[in-house]
């Protein structure tokens, strides 16, 4: 747990604190100094008096009692150091920037926990090691720049790497933002990324506290402390927006089923984001840009007016908008005509509102207040002012702070001329303004800003089941693929609908199943996994003369123990399938079935337990939705019954956590039932 000793220290001790700037120690004791931390500040070196003008002590047992310890000695000295700080000294956190620990080899790991066993026994709390340090309005301990300038209504940053943090900063600060806190969580051998947002979540004051949150994760150790915190603070009023690093498929396991061979770590981390309401960027002007439209009033609608004085940047914005999934709406009518009136020549009002290279900021005070005023198919304006460098263009930028603080409506400034007019635009940051520079990013992070969905509610209700007779078939089941007989059970337990079929091992058995089940008929063998790989599935199987030879032959196809007889349906192929990863729990997939999972890869995800509002997102998000809806002519199928069979299959998962893959492929429907023809189902008991 984070101590008030870290947030807000009266006394603060560098361990290694020297006048070599050029180093950890001098340059984070400068940092301290030069942003007036305004408590007690000691330095512990043993070759020195004084460091940087603050009186020197010889080692850690000399000191006063300090709240916070920062240590950047050599790793295989912190131990002791921390072991006198703990017993003889109060002290309650710690921030280690020194490397040598668990991300350098065995020895090291050794150390890193031998420290934390020490803090944890003293009921103190730890930042790194390995990390750049921890700074908010209260102090600046870290031995890096830039050194933001900082609000309680900035952003609350959290990073799992010290030099990105830096980096983001660096992408951060020229905008405008500022920030309420920053913490670079190093090896994260106490206190991760989840840990700080759990306290950023249980100490949240709506008065207070950011409502804007930035996350760099490099791994995700514990995704549901990350998913309950994360989605409690944006149901509190609160933004984020996060990178997690490491999304290539090279991570991905090879896995034999097609749920396995599509779900991979990184779409679970997609799955978690999606479900607490996180923003996912790639890329650290992805992520700062995001921040800053944090920073705005909030977009309740999707049409934007584009108002700018250079056409090119306008096409480009209007495109990414476009492409994006918001609209620019075509404006027309009276209002449009009186607006045009009072612009130049060649103006145009249609959207984008072009007011052309020599439009003055009078004008585009005008066209603001038209946007906000006379067109109520505008949510929002983003506002193009640049400048070639032949005037100054501060009395627009006055005219933009001006109407951002009368609009009910957001406005984002853009203001691509950082050379040009670099005074003018820094006096428009001044204002506590913030400044988007490139149209086509600005464009990309609105609409994936708007798209990302709202957190589920805390508890999520699901529907009934016969927990105890699922119970009862997997404590029964041995280990790997289960068979058919207990999937049609299992299937049954939870209320989702399966075509009625026979399994039988000799030809009489065969017979007397087609007879009943209503021929025509499937015959799919049992044992392969891949059935149509191996010649292992006949369709429309009309007669008993078919039925003998096809059994025959199918009797003999390599791992065969038997044959699965199912009436022949028909209806649109659809995919349901979950797969466990581990520390994240279930991912639930959909899509088109049959071949098409595997060619098309058109498949959405979500985390189990799911809500039926998200299912039908998932379905609603697949490329193949219109065929799912109906086209040409083709009859479409009941999206709600699919959302239900998602639903009762993240049920089932939750009933039983042994399942660590799960396919329906195919399921078959129409618009009035859908039915599960084609069932595998796999087992772990570790």
């Amino acid at each position: 747990m984070i101590k008030d000793q870290l947030i807000n220290p009266k006394s603060i001790v560098v361990v290694g604190g020297s006048d070599n700037i050029h180093k950890p120690g001098g340059k984070i004791l400068k940092n301290l100094i030069d942003n007036n931390f305004k408590g007690e500040l000691y330095v512990v070196n043993p070759k020195a008096d004084e460091i940087q003008g603050i009186k020197c002590y010889k080692s850690p047992s000399e000191l006063p009692e300090a709240d916070l310890a920062i240590i950047a000695i050599a790793a295989k000295y912190c131990p002791a150091a921390v072991e006198t700080l703990c017993k003889e000294k109060n002290t309650k956190a710690f921030i280690i920037l020194s490397a040598g620990f668990s991300e350098e080899n065995h020895k090291g790991t050794k150390l890193e926990k031998q420290i934390v066993d020490t803090i944890n026994k003293a009921n103190a709390c730890l930042i790194g090691p390995n990390c750049i340090g921890v700074m908010n309005q209260n102090h600046t301990s870290v031995f890096t720049t830039p050194i933001p300038k900082f609000d309680s209504k900035g952003c609350d940053f959290i990073s799992g790497s010290g030099a990105t943090a830096v980096f983001i900063l660096e992408s951060a600060i020229p905008k405008g933002l500022k920030f309420s806190s920053v913490y670079s969580v190093g090896n994260s051998a106490q206190l991760g990324v989840e840990e700080v947002l759990k306290y950023m979540d249980e100490s949240f004051d709506p008065e207070k506290s950011s409502r804007v949150k930035l996350l760099y994760i490099e791994n995700i150790e514990k995704p549901k402390m990350l998913l309950k915190h994360a989605s409690s603070l944006i149901r509190k009023g609160c933004k984020i927006a996060a990178i997690k690093a490491g999304s290539s498929e090279a991570g991905s396991r090879a896995a034999s089923s097609h749920t396995g061979a599509i779900a991979s770590p990184d779409l679970a981390v997609d799955t978690l984001f999606k479900k607490a309401g996180i923003v996912r960027c790639y890329g650290r002007d992805e992520l700062t840009t995001v921040a800053s439209i944090f920073m705005h009033k909030e977009l309740k609608g999707k049409n934007i007016a584009v108002i700018t004085h250079a056409g090119g940047p306008a096409v480009m914005l209007t495109d990414s908008l476009s492409k994006g999934g918001l609209d620019v709406p075509h404006l027309q009518g009276e209002k449009t005509k009186e607006l045009l009136e009072k612009l130049f020549d060649g103006s145009a009002v249609g959207n984008p509102i072009d007011f052309l290279a020599t439009g003055t900021a009078e004008q585009l005070g005008y066209i603001i207040d038209a946007c906000e005023n006379d067109f109520d198919n505008i949510d929002a304006m983003a506002v193009i002012f640049g400048s070639p460098g032949l005037v100054k263009v501060r009395d627009a930028y006055q005219v933009i702070d001006e109407k951002m603080k009368t609009c009910k409506k957001p406005i984002y400034p853009i203001l691509p001329s950082v050379i040009n007019v670099k005074d003018d635009i820094e006096y428009f940051l001044s204002l506590g303004r913030i400044n988007f520079p490139d149209e086509v990013v600005f464009g990309n992070a609105l609409c994936k800003v708007y798209k990302t969905p709202k957190p589920v509610p805390e508890n999520i209700e699901l529907p009934k089941i016969d927990n105890q007779a699922i119970r009862n078939i997997i404590n029964n089941a041995k280990p790997g693929y289960i068979t058919p007989g207990e999937i049609q059970e299992l299937l049954d337990a939870a209320g989702i609908p399966r075509a009625g079929e026979a399994v039988v091992k000799t030809k009489e058995e065969a017979v007397n199943a087609a007879q009943q089940l209503g021929m025509p008929v499937v015959m799919k063998v049992v044992g392969p996994v891949h059935k149509s790989d191996v010649g292992g599935v006949v369709l429309n199987v009309n007669d008993i003369e078919t039925l003998k030879k096809e059994f025959d032959r199918m009797m003999n196809i390599k791992n065969t123990t038997a044959i699965l007889l199912q009436p022949m349906l028909s209806g649109t192929e659809l995919f349901a399938g979950a797969k466990f990863e581990p520390k994240f729990g279930h991912m639930v997939l959909c899509g088109l079935g049959g071949i098409f999972v595997e060619v098309l890869k058109d498949v959405s995800a979500g985390l189990a337990p799911l809500t039926n509002d998200e299912a039908l997102k998932m379905i609603k998000n697949l490329k193949g939705y219109k065929i799912i809806q109906g086209v040409r002519g083709q009859q479409g199928v009941d999206e709600n019954k699919f959302a239900e069979i998602i639903v009762r299959l993240s049920a089932l998962l939750m009933a039983a956590p042994e399942i660590i893959e799960l396919d329906l492929n195919p399921l078959l429907g129409k618009i009035d039932k859908i039915i599960a023809v084609d069932a595998r189902i796999k087992i772990d008991k570790k």
